[in-house]
């Protein structure tokens, strides 16, 4: 009977060893370095920025949230019937009537320099702020923090393991190229070029692929005169730009740039702004489209 009851007692504490972290276990802070109390359960969420409501839908759960800010559901047809709050102005009355277990916002809303959260804070909600991660391993952590704080670790590590391999693959042919092209990646148009610098996801993007980042030494995102643009000269130039009819066009038909390469060779493509410009998981659908863009002949089997 003795070595029954401790046979029995060793497989409860093995199962109790090898049990999954319960939900959000060992989380006291949010990606900003805030405090938060995570509630027990996240059956009513929240998400004020449309990068988070998009990893939310792919860990696969789109059905437990009850509201959105305005942009995601401009994007995402999933939350288009829900409730919908102003990201930077949020109505804290009407949010919690809704009763949210957890609010994912992002830093844009602390823009003011104050919380305009303050007030849910104080009734007890969770609310936790995810700053707009400017590189690929942020971008990482992110989204194994939301996972891990609505206990679906394991989903969360699918959705990164899935961003490495198609940056590894991307990683092992750019690693071949000698012959380097200089890119201008826009995400606006003249008269207002901006474009992205050093410590940037895109910019890693660009570097990944095989190619240089004309901004290479310029720090973050960077506004760029038509002088400057003129005077890098890209090889080619990307865009996402995406409140206008006809970026590509609009590039090419420029003024007085006939002598830049990209537009001489009319080597200027479209990349989706919503797959380079929210800091999630699918920015590996842009670098694939970037290095089919850039290098179409080293790139052509990939993702074949």
């Amino acid at each position: 009977m003795t070595k029954a009851i401790r046979t029995i007692a060793l497989l409860v504490i093995c199962a109790l060893l090898c049990a999954p972290l319960c939900f959000g276990e060992g989380i006291t802070a949010d990606r900003a370095g805030n405090p938060i109390t995570l509630p027990e359960k996240a059956d009513a969420i929240m998400s004020f920025a449309p990068s988070t409501t998009q990893i939310i839908i792919d860990l696969g759960l789109a059905d437990k949230l009850v509201a959105v800010d305005t942009y995601s559901a401009m994007y995402f047809e999933e939350v288009a019937s829900l409730p919908q709050f102003d990201m930077m102005s949020p109505d804290n009355e009407a949010i919690a009537q809704l009763e949210p277990d957890v609010i994912f916002v992002t830093g844009m809303s602390y823009q003011q320099g104050e919380n305009p959260y303050q007030t849910l804070v104080d009734l007890g909600v969770c609310v936790a702020m995810i700053p707009s991660s400017y590189t690929i391993a942020d971008i990482k952590l992110d989204i194994q923090f939301i996972a891990d704080i609505l206990g679906v670790s394991d989903n969360g590590a699918s959705l990164v393991a899935g961003m490495d391999e198609c940056i590894e693959a991307v990683r092992a042919i750019g690693e071949t190229i000698t012959d380097k092209k200089t890119v201008l990646f826009e995400i606006s148009a003249l008269p207002y070029i901006y474009a992205p610098g050093d410590n940037t996801f895109l910019d890693e993007m660009i570097e990944l692929i095989g190619a240089v980042n004309v901004l290479d030494g310029q720090s973050d995102w960077v506004a760029v005169s038509e002088e400057a643009a003129l005077s890098l000269n890209p090889d080619v130039i990307l865009t996402s730009t995406d409140y206008i009819e006809d970026p590509v066009g609009e590039i090419l038909g420029r003024e007085g740039w006939d002598s830049v390469t990209a537009v001489a060779d009319k080597a200027v493509y479209p990349i989706s702004s919503r797959t380079s410009g929210l800091p999630n998981h699918h920015i590996t659908e842009a670098l694939v489209d970037m290095a089919k863009a850039v290098y179409p002949d080293a790139y052509a089997e990939l993702g074949k």
